[in-house]
């Protein structure tokens, strides 16, 4: 295939670079986020106010009016008992930064969305798949108050629970929008066989799991007990008594610190394993340059994972440490989505330049 050379395809270049935006931009508000939750920033502001919310306190009346507002809830009383107004600000910033960030990507995304749908550009599939991102969005500000207001009552933190699906359901928008980018220009289909597609679909979704799982070592702190590795508790795999303690059994498997942490680690070690598979397959199949390449930056990129999965245990989470080990996982859920999209069966190249597509073939 040519680079881009019929109009339609031209036309939709500047959709590209929205996208790619929106993109860095979600993965900037995951990282943000994670700082939020390390720094114990999250419950810092107590309403939900979409709008005026997005300034700040402006006068020092304001600021010893919000930092009475968070006097009020349990985690100031139980945690932090005593905190100056400056140490609240601190806090407070890192919340209100995330926020912003929020509304910001908000923007962002409607405003030029309006403009390429009166524009023309966008073909009918393209218009409802961007809708769907654009209602996911408008969704996700929900379910971040919903978040937040797990623990202005009766706990000290928000539920583990809540937080981790406030995590997935970014990361789910972000898979999309490296979907749609990937989708906006129709590509000769590979010669991989079908295996190959559905080991890639596996690997995507246990990364999202093993994004999930994340999410509840971080809801729980689980990453700052049994600070060792290989051995968890003593062990490589710790005794059921452990691990299942709590009743009914299902509940250890959110709810348990040790059952939370070793089922990230083995999730870890199945996705590592079956990336290998997945690359030596795509290698010994002859799958094609591209799905052998994709393939391989998974594994590298996964391992580095791993490694910093690894440091950040043993040294109990410096926030550092744990920022890197998330950033790399958004690197990895971008690979894995598309090795996917790359992988999977296309119209073939002729109808899709009857549809003004793509370019023809050189």
């Amino acid at each position: 295939m040519t680079g881009i050379t019929h109009p339609r395809d031209r036309r939709l270049q500047p959709v590209r670079w929205w996208l790619i935006t929106v993109a860095a931009l979600i993965a900037l508000m995951v990282l943000v986020g994670g700082a939020t939750r390390l720094t114990e920033s999250g419950l810092s502001i107590v309403e939900w106010k979409p709008v005026t919310g997005a300034l700040p306190p402006l006068t020092q009346q304001h600021w010893s009016e919000a930092f009475e507002a968070y006097k009020a809830i349990p985690q100031y009383r139980e945690l932090n008992s005593g905190m100056s107004l400056d140490e609240f600000k601190t806090i407070f910033w890192w919340e209100w930064s995330h926020r912003l960030l929020g509304r910001v990507i908000g923007m962002v995304y409607l405003l030029p969305f309006l403009w390429f749908l009166w524009s023309g550009v966008l073909t009918s599939e393209l218009k409802k798949r961007l809708w769907v991102i654009f209602g996911l969005g408008a969704l996700q500000g929900a379910v971040g108050w919903w978040m937040v207001a797990s623990g202005l009552t009766k706990r000290v933190e928000v539920s583990q629970y809540r937080l981790a699906t406030h995590l997935i359901l970014a990361l789910v928008i972000f898979a999309a929008i490296v979907w749609t980018l990937r989708r906006l220009k129709v590509r000769a289909p590979l010669p991989a066989p079908a295996r190959l597609r559905v080991t890639s679909a596996v690997l995507l979704g246990l990364t999202f799991l093993q994004l999930y799982f994340g999410a509840l070592v971080a809801g729980l702190r689980a990453g700052r007990v049994f600070n060792t590795w290989p051995e968890i508790d003593g062990a490589l795999i710790p005794s059921a008594a452990r691990l299942f303690f709590e009743a009914p059994w299902w509940r250890n498997l959110f709810d348990n610190t040790l059952t939370v942490q070793f089922e990230h680690r083995m999730t870890a070690y199945l996705l590592f394993a079956l990336a290998i598979w997945h690359a030596i397959d795509a290698i010994r199949s002859r799958a094609g340059a591209a799905a052998i390449n994709g393939a391989l930056w998974l594994v590298a990129a996964i391992a580095v994972q791993a490694v910093l999965g690894i440091l950040t245990l043993l040294h109990q989470v410096p926030i550092d440490l744990a920022l890197s080990h998330q950033a790399v996982a958004i690197v990895v859920l971008t690979l894995a989505v598309l090795q996917v999209e790359r992988l999977k069966t296309r119209r073939p190249v002729a109808s899709a330049q009857k549809l003004g597509l793509v370019g023809k073939a050189a």
